[in-house]
């Protein structure tokens, strides 16, 4: 189930940066769709760079 978030991140995160860097250099104005996808993106790695220190040091403390 890991692989499939992982894939799906990274196939978010490709479309997402190739269609920025494809209207910055058209210069447009990314489409609303584009900015909420990246939006998201960044609230999921922002929370896994808060979740994955925090069960790390739970496991290491063995708490879980």
């Amino acid at each position: 189930m890991l692989e499939v978030a992982v894939a799906t991140y990274g196939m978010l995160a490709s479309f997402v940066l190739s269609g920025a860097e494809r209207n910055r250099r058209a210069e447009r104005p990314n489409p609303p769709m584009l900015e909420y996808t990246a939006f998201g993106l960044c609230a999921v790695s922002t929370a896994a760079a808060i979740a994955l220190p925090v069960w790390a040091a739970a496991n290491y403390a063995g708490l879980v």
